[in-house]
C-alpha cells in the first residue's frame, strides 16, 4: 500500500490532519496502536474528564445557597456515572470512525515504526505490514510524566488516566501536581466526598493564568480543598493502612498520611519514540520534534503536530496545526501563527485565559494596563448566585490593542471566544466596549470591561472619564 498521506496517531491533531487531507483529495491513512481512534482525548483525557465534571456541577448544585428552593442530599450512583462517562466516548469516537469511513480514510491498526522517511511498519498481534507513504505527520501525542520515587504498583496510586475509572472514591486523595489536569480531576473526586489535599512546587497552582484569577479560586474552594504551594514531595512509602507521604517546604520536612495519590506532575511529548529519531528528524532536548510554522520538520516530507511540537500541550492547538499540515502537505500557502491559544482550567468556578497574561507581560518587559470588571457588579450574576468571579483585559495603554484576556467565573471558558477573536482580529477596547452585549448576562462584562478601560462605563465608578 502506498499515500499520499499518513498520519501516526489519531488524536485530535491526527485524524483532523487526516480527514482535512481527505477532504482535500489525497488518498490518506491513519495509524493508531489502540483499538479505538481519538487519541487521549477522546478517550482517556478531556473528553471523560469533562463528563465526570458535569456530573460533579450536579452535586455541588446542592450545596450551593437554595434561594428559597432546597434539594435533599443527593444519591451517588457510580455505575450510572461511570456509565455516563463511557457513553459520552463512545458516542464521540464511533462518530470519528463514520467520518473516517464516509472520507474513505484507512485506519491501519497497530503499533507504527517508521523504518525510513518514506514507509512505515505496522506491527499487530506478531504481524507486520509494511505502508509506504509520500509524507507522513508526526501526531503521536505525549505521556504523563514519571516519578522515581512513586510506587506505580499500587493501586492507591492513579493518574490521569485511572482516576477517570472512578474504581473507588478515597477518603483522602493527595494531589500531587496543581496543574490543570490535577485541579480538575480533585474537582470531581472532592464532590463524591473525598477530603482534597493539593501539593504543587510552584509558588502559585494553576501555573499560566495570573494570579489574581487563581486567587478567586482559591477563595471558592478553600472549605473543599488544602492548596500547600512551594511543597515538594520527597518520597512516597506504602503501608496496608495508608500511603505515608513525606513533603518539604521551607519550614522543612513533615509527613502526610493519605488513601491515595492522583500524580498529575506534566506531560513529556513522545518523540523519542516510534522510530522517529532514526528517520532523521531533528529533536530538542526534552523530546520536542522541531518543525517551522508549517509543521514541517527538517526532513521535508515529515510534518509534525499536537503534543509532540512545542507550545502548550493542547486539543485545539493540534487541531488547527492538522489542518495546516494537511493544506501545505495538498499545496496550500498557509502557516500556524496563532496571536492566542486560550487555556481553560474547567473547575468550579472555571479559570479561563488568552494572549499575554500580565505575568508574561512583566517577565517580557512589555509596558500592558488592565481592565477589571467585577462580576460583584454582573446583574446575571447576582441573579443566578454567581458573583465569585470577574473578567480582565489586558491592552496596550497608547494603541488600546486588546493583547489578552483572563476571566474566572461560572462558564469562563465559553465567555472567552469572543475575547480570543477579537486578539486575533487586532481590536481595540473601543472596537468591544461599542459592540452591544446582551443585557443581562455573564458575557456582557466583557463589554463592561472594555467599558472600564475605554473610560465610557456607567455601572461602575468611571475614574478614566472621557
Amino acid at each position: 500500500m502506498k499515500y499520499d498521506l499518513l498520519v501516526l496517531g489519531s488524536g485530535p491533531g491526527g485524524y483532523a490532519a487526516a480527514f482535512r487531507a481527505a477532504d482535500l483529495g489525497l488518498s490518506v491513512a491513519m495509524v493508531e496502536r489502540h483499538e479505538r481512534i481519538g487519541g487521549v482525548c477522546l478517550n482517556v483525557g478531556c473528553i471523560p474528564s469533562k463528563a465526570l465534571l458535569h456530573v460533579a456541577g450536579k452535586i455541588r448544585s446542592a450545596d450551593e445557597p437554595s434561594h428559597g428552593v432546597e434539594f435533599p442530599k443527593p444519591k451517588i450512583d457510580l455505575d450510572a456515572i461511570r456509565h455516563h462517562r463511557q457513553s459520552t466516548v463512545d458516542t464521540l469516537t464511533g462518530n470519528l470512525a463514520l467520518m473516517a469511513k464516509g472520507r474513505k480514510v484507512d485506519i491501519l491498526q497497530g503499533e507504527g515504526v517508521f523504518d525510513s522517511t518514506h514507509s512505515i511498519v505496522v506491527s499487530k498481534d506478531g504481524k507486520d505490514e509494511k505502508v509506504e507513504f509520500k509524507n507522513a505527520i508526526i501526531a503521536v501525542g505525549s505521556r504523563a510524566i514519571r516519578l522515581p520515587f512513586v510506587p506505580y504498583e499500587d493501586p492507591r496510586i492513579l493518574d490521569a488516566t485511572s482516576a477517570l475509572q472512578l474504581e473507588r472514591i478515597p477518603e483522602h486523595l493527595l494531589v500531587l501536581g496543581g496543574g490543570i489536569i490535577g485541579l480538575e480531576m480533585a474537582t470531581v473526586y472532592q464532590s463524591l466526598g473525598s477530603k482534597i489535599t493539593v501539593a504543587e512546587l510552584g509558588d502559585q497552582i494553576m501555573t499560566g493564568a495570573d494570579k489574581d484569577l487563581v486567587r478567586v479560586f482559591e477563595q471558592a474552594n478553600k472549605d473543599r480543598m488544602t492548596f500547600l504551594t512551594k511543597t515538594q514531595v520527597t518520597n512516597i512509602e506504602a503501608t496496608p493502612e495508608a500511603l505515608n507521604i513525606t513533603l518539604e517546604d521551607k519550614d522543612g520536612a513533615r509527613n502526610l498520611a493519605v488513601d491515595a495519590v492522583l500524580v498529575a506532575v506534566g506531560r513529556s511529548p513522545n518523540g523519542r519514540k516510534a522510530g522517529i529519531p532514526e528517520m532523521g528528524v531533528e529533536l530538542d532536548e526534552r523530546g520536542f520534534v522541531l518543525t517551522d510554522t508549517q509543521g514541517r520538520t527538517n526532513v521535508p516530507n515529515i510534518f509534525a503536530i499536537g503534543d509532540v511540537t512545542h507550545g502548550p500541550m493542547l486539543a485545539h492547538k493540534a487541531s488547527h496545526q492538522g489542518h495546516v499540515a494537511a493544506e501545505v502537505i495538498a499545496g496550500h500557502k498557509v502557516d500556524f501563527q496563532p496571536l492566542a491559544i486560550p487555556s481553560i482550567a474547567y473547575t468550579f468556578p472555571e479559570v479561563a485565559w488568552v494572549g499575554l497574561t500580565e505575568t508574561e507581560a512583566k517577565k517580557q518587559d512589555i509596558a500592558v494596563k488592565s481592565a477589571v470588571f467585577p462580576w460583584t457588579a454582573s446583574g446575571r450574576a447576582i441573579a443566578s448566585g454567581v458573583t465569585q468571579g470577574k473578567t480582565k483585559l489586558i491592552y496596550d495603554d497608547e494603541s488600546q490593542r486588546v493583547l489578552g484576556a483572563g476571566i474566572v467565573g461560572s462558564h469562563a471558558g465559553e465567555l472567552l471566544g469572543e475575547l480570543t477573536l477579537a486578539i486575533e482580529f487586532g481590536a481595540t477596547l473601543e472596537d468591544i466596549a461599542l459592540t452591544i452585549h446582551a443585557h443581562p448576562s455573564l458575557h456582557e462584562s466583557v463589554g463592561l470591561a472594555a467599558e472600564l478601560g475605554a473610560g465610557t462605563i456607567t455601572d461602575l465608578p468611571n475614574k478614566k472619564r472621557r
